[in-house]
């Protein structure tokens, strides 16, 4: 039996007229024979389609679609190809059998309408309703007042190169359960909604459950999981177990509410788990797992562990911080024009100096030298295998002022809230251990491990400067509220074009490690801090 088979075929088209130019209700039947066509709605001019031009268009393309006529539609957009593939498929692949569509008031170009609609595959029918909308624009060429066609005008939640689908789901349902077997869902972690899919996708099947039959939305990136917009029936889910932790998952969702276009990660430094996921941005990105932003000053974690491995400074050593310093041929300045003379590295690092780090290349003398921290200590651009997608870190070997940026977290570093929240873990343990979501044992997993472990004596004097800072550093204000052994670091990122930095904050208590990143947000202390603290406090 053919696709276009499995749907129901409803016969006949009725369409109720509103007024001289208005249009009211569409009936779509599911053999698409309907007639329709098209036909001229004005003389060819220049301009904006008037007011009258757009409803006639409007209500000519939407009495095409209605009545499953993709060519007479398709000949009233200005892409006639894809428009015709999309509408067609809207019967054939999303199997609609039955679609009522209604118009709303007109603004300028845009006509606004509401479509309600029979989902039906495989004699089970289940009803899908939404609000979508159209812009009429003149044509390129001849002037034709034409649909401008978009993928969201067959449904707003369709992107470029989308399709919606519908049948057998290609996996099961899955069960997800947090460590302590409490029931993960998007409805209550709306953050979690992007893990969850992946999981479903990746071990759906492993997980013993049966599929269902969906309507979805089919990503055009290949690794990018589905979308189910309507489930006609339930298949049979499958048990998840993953890593995460139900109160501190609650935690972050409440704690990015209040600040939009924030993302944040809680790791648990002893085994790597991941026990938070969280985002509240417009676009609805995963920044927290896939982010690739300059993570600024908390970078200078890195930093100092590369230069107290090689003996440049210690924790307690002196080392100045002047106004301004030169970092491979430019000049780098510290916020405000903060000066420290004869303060400890400790203090350097918990009032965030930047000429302090950058003061140290010479000595150093070796410009790939924070690549090869951040690769072999802290596993920054391993390839990590957390369970579901994610940006394992980029610092890569620079030279010049390039490679100066680098040790503040500038120049061409890029990090996720994820990346960021392993570096303290593992600054607080000594010991890389690849954040993971799902267990190594479920699925053909091999975890990232670094090259080399840091020296006990260098873990032990980052958790004390990261203290400091926390205590009497630029994050002592913010984590006043965090109980128990608790540091921290702060960080603010420039980005070229933005009126305001980006916010990074990253800290720890117990065995808990947290870094947050609020896009614009000012300071670290501004947005990113309170996050974490947050978090933390909870925790």
């Amino acid at each position: 039996m053919n696709g276009a088979a499995r749907g129901a075929v409803v016969g006949g088209v009725f369409l109720t007229m509103v007024g001289a130019t208005g249009y009211g209700v569409y009936a779509l039947v599911g053999d698409g024979s309907g007639g329709g066509g098209t036909r001229p709605v004005a003389e060819q001019r220049s301009g904006p389609p008037s007011e009258r031009e757009t409803a006639r268009t409007a209500k000519e393309f939407l009495a095409a679609w209605a009545a499953g006529d993709e060519r007479a539609a398709a000949d009233l957009t200005n892409n006639a190809a894809l428009a015709q593939s999309a509408v067609g498929e809207f019967r054939t692949a999303a199997y609609v059998s039955k679609a009522v569509i209604t118009p709303g008031t007109p603004t300028g170009g845009t006509v606004p309408f509401t479509v309600a609609a029979d989902v039906t595959y495989e004699g089970v029918t289940k009803p899908l309703t939404y609000e979508s909308k159209l812009t009429v624009v003149r044509g390129a060429t001849g002037g034709k007042p034409l649909v401008d066609w978009k993928s969201s005008i067959l449904h707003p939640q369709l992107q470029s190169d989308e399709k919606l689908r519908a049948g057998a789901a290609p996996t099961p349902p899955v069960k997800a359960v947090d460590r302590d077997g409490a029931e993960l869902t998007a409805q209550k972690y709306p953050s979690l909604k992007p893990v969850l899919d992946q999981l479903r996708k990746t071990y759906g099947t492993a997980a013993g459950g049966t599929p269902g039959v969906e309507l979805w939305i089919e990503p055009a990136a290949r690794d990018a999981p589905r979308r189910v917009l309507l489930t006609l029936s339930q298949g049979t889910p499958g048990l998840l177990k993953t890593v995460l932790d139900a109160d501190v998952q609650a935690a972050a969702e409440k704690a990015v509410a209040a600040y939009p276009e924030s993302s944040v990660v809680a790791v648990q430094p002893s085994t790597g788990h991941i026990l938070a996921v969280a985002n509240h941005r417009a676009d609805g990105f995963d920044a927290a797992m896939r982010g690739t932003r300059a993570p600024g000053s908390t970078m200078k974690i890195v930093t100092a562990s590369m230069l107290i491995n090689r003996g440049v400074v210690s924790a307690d050593k002196a080392v100045d911080c002047p106004k301004t310093v030169s970092g491979g041929g430019r000049s780098f300045h510290n916020l405000e024009n903060m000066e420290l003379k004869g303060a400890s590295f400790a203090t350097d690092f918990a009032r965030s100096c930047n000429t302090a780090f950058i003061g140290q290349m010479k000595a150093v003398g070796d410009e790939s030298a924070m690549a090869a921290e951040a690769r072999g200590v802290f596993g920054l651009g391993l390839e990590w295998s957390t369970g579901v997608p994610s940006f394992d870190g980029d610092v890569p070997a620079a030279s010049g002022p390039e490679a100066a940026a680098e040790y503040i977290g500038q120049g061409r570093i890029r990090t996720s809230p994820l990346n960021i929240a392993s570096v303290t873990a593992t600054a607080k343990t000594g010991v890389f251990r690849q954040p993971v979501i799902i267990e190594a044992g479920q699925g053909a997993r091999v975890l990232a491990r670094a090259e080399r472990q840091m020296k006990p004596g260098t873990s032990r004097q980052l958790v004390q400067m990261m203290r400091q800072t926390a205590t009497s550093g630029t994050a002592a204000e913010v984590m006043a509220s965090v109980g128990g052994d608790k540091g921290a670091k702060t960080g603010s990122a420039e980005v070229d074009g933005a009126g305001s930095p980006d916010s990074w904050f990253t800290g720890f208590s117990g065995d808990v490690a947290a870094a947050a990143m609020v896009q614009a947000g000012g300071h670290g202390v501004d947005a990113a801090g309170p996050l974490v603290a947050q978090i933390l406090t909870a925790s």
